[in-house]
C-alpha cells in the first residue's frame, strides 16, 4: 500500500512537472503565418519589395508586444513565380508548418492555385497583390483580398482623361498573355467603350519576348493616340525601349501599374521612360496616417526606395496581427470570421472587406495616376495629391 502511495505520489508529481512544461512551451510558442512570394525568378523583384516590407512591419509589430504577448513567426516561402510551386508551397505551410492562416499573393496566375490550396483546407488567406478579379468572384469564403482587383485599377487614369485628354479618341492595348494581362486587358476594354474611345487594336504576347518591333509596328501604323501596357518590369522596360528606337509617338503611354512602377522600370528603360505614365494603387504621397513614414522608414532601413507592392505587404502584415489580436482562438474560422469584421486603417488605405457585384471579402480603395519625370515617379492625378503637375501630350523622342 505503502508503495502504491509513493508511486501514485510519483506520478503526480511527474504529471504536474511535464504540464508546467508544456504550458511553459506554450507560453512561448510563437504564432506561425506563412507568407507566399516570388522571391528568384523573373518576379523577384516585385518579391523582393513586399517580403522586405513585411519583414520590417513584422519587427515593429513584434517589437509592440506582438499579439496578445506572443510573437508572430512568419515562415516565407519562395513560389518562383509558378503556379505549381506555389501551390506546393502552400501545401506545405498548412499541413507541416501548421500555419494559422496565410498571406502575401504575388501574380494572378500563382495566387489563384495558392488560394484553391487555402479555401480547400479552409484556412483563411489574406491576398495583398493578385489582381485578377476572378479570385474574389468564386465565393470563397476563406479568401479575402486588401488590394483592388485589376478592372480598377485604372480608374484615376480615366478621370485624367475625361478632365485633361479629352483629345484622346483611340486606343491600343497591349498585354502579356497571363491572367493579370488577359483580365486587365479585358477590363481596359469595357473601361474604353464606357469612354466613347475606340479600341483599334488589343494584342498579347508572350512574356519575355526579345523583339517587340513587329507588334510596336503594327501599334504605329494605327497611328493611335494612346498606347496601354499591360506588364512586368522587364517586358515593360524593353517595350519603351523599342517604342522610342522605332519613333514611335502617341499623346500618351500609359503602363497598367506592375512593372511600370517599379524603379528598375526607369533603370532599364532609361530615357525611354521619361514622361511615360502609369496607373497605381498608392504613392508616399496619399493621406493615409503613416502613408510616407512607411515609405521613409524603408528607405532608411534597406538604402532603396519601396512603391504600392510594398505598401501593400507592410499594410497586410498589420492587418493579420489586427486579425489574430481579436480572433476568439487561433481556430480557422475564429480566425475567419476576425478577419471578416476587419475595420482598420493602415498606410494602404482603409481596410474593410464588403461584397459587391459578384466579389466577396474584397477591399475597395480608389487608385492613383503616376508619370515619370525626369528620372522621377511623380504622383500627377488627382491634382489633391499630385505631386507635381502632369505633361500632356508626351513630348516626341526628339524633345525629350
Amino acid at each position: 500500500m505503502k508503495k502504491s502511495r509513493i508511486l501514485i505520489g510519483f506520478l503526480v508529481a511527474l504529471g504536474l512537472i511535464f504540464n508546467f512544461g508544456i504550458s511553459q512551451s506554450f507560453a512561448g510558442d510563437t504564432i506561425k503565418v506563412g507568407i507566399v512570394l516570388p522571391l528568384t525568378g523573373k518576379l523577384a523583384k516585385f518579391g523582393e519589395i513586399e517580403n522586405k516590407s513585411f519583414l520590417m512591419a513584422l519587427e515593429e509589430i513584434n517589437g509592440s508586444g506582438g499579439v496578445n504577448g506572443k510573437k508572430i513567426e512568419l515562415i516565407i516561402e519562395d513560389t518562383t513565380g509558378k503556379p505549381d510551386v506555389g501551390r506546393s508551397a502552400v501545401e506545405k505551410l498548412i499541413t507541416q508548418d501548421k500555419v494559422v492562416m496565410l498571406g502575401g499573393g504575388y501574380s494572378s496566375s500563382v495566387t489563384w492555385a495558392t488560394i484553391a490550396v487555402a479555401q480547400q483546407n479552409k484556412i483563411p488567406f489574406l491576398v495583398n497583390t493578385g489582381s485578377a478579379d476572378k479570385l474574389t468572384e468564386q465565393g470563397w469564403e476563406y479568401i479575402f483580398r486588401l488590394n483592388p482587383p485589376v478592372s480598377e485599377y485604372p480608374g484615376a487614369f480615366a478621370s485624367f482623361l475625361q478632365a485633361k485628354a479629352q483629345d484622346v479618341k483611340t486606343v491600343a492595348i497591349l498585354h502579356e498573355n497571363s491572367l493579370f494581362g488577359q483580365s486587365g486587358s479585358k477590363k481596359f476594354v469595357k473601361r474604353c467603350e464606357a469612354l466613347g474611345l475606340e479600341v483599334v487594336m488589343k494584342e498579347g504576347y508572350e512574356a519575355g519576348a526579345i523583339d517587340f518591333s513587329p507588334l510596336l509596328m503594327k501599334v504605329k501604323s494605327k497611328k493611335t493616340d494612346l498606347v496601354y501596357m499591360i506588364s512586368y518590369i522587364m517586358d515593360a522596360s524593353l517595350l519603351m525601349r523599342q517604342a522610342k528606337q522605332l519613333n514611335l509617338n502617341p499623346k500618351l503611354f500609359v503602363g497598367g501599374a506592375a512593372g511600370f512602377t517599379l524603379p528598375e522600370f526607369e533603370k532599364n528603360a532609361g530615357k525611354a521612360s521619361n514622361f511615360v505614365y502609369s496607373a497605381t494603387l498608392w504613392t508616399p504621397s496619399v493621406p493615409y496616417p503613416g502613408a510616407k513614414a512607411y515609405y521613409d522608414n524603408y528607405v532608411a532601413k534597406y538604402n532603396g526606395p519601396t512603391e504600392y507592392h510594398g505598401a501593400e505587404a507592410y499594410s497586410a502584415m498589420y492587418v493579420i496581427a489586427d486579425t489574430l489580436k481579436r480572433a476568439k482562438s487561433m481556430g480557422r474560422d475564429d480566425i475567419r470570421n476576425s478577419l471578416a469584421k476587419t475595420n482598420l486603417i493602415t498606410s494602404f488605405g482603409p481596410v474593410k472587406f464588403i461584397s459587391y457585384g459578384k466579389k466577396i471579402n474584397q477591399n475597395k480603395l480608389p487608385t492613383f495616376l503616376v508619370q515619370w519625370i525626369d528620372g522621377k515617379l511623380e504622383t500627377v492625378w488627382p491634382e489633391k495629391v499630385a505631386t507635381k503637375a502632369f505633361v500632356y501630350p508626351t513630348p516626341k523622342w526628339s524633345k525629350r
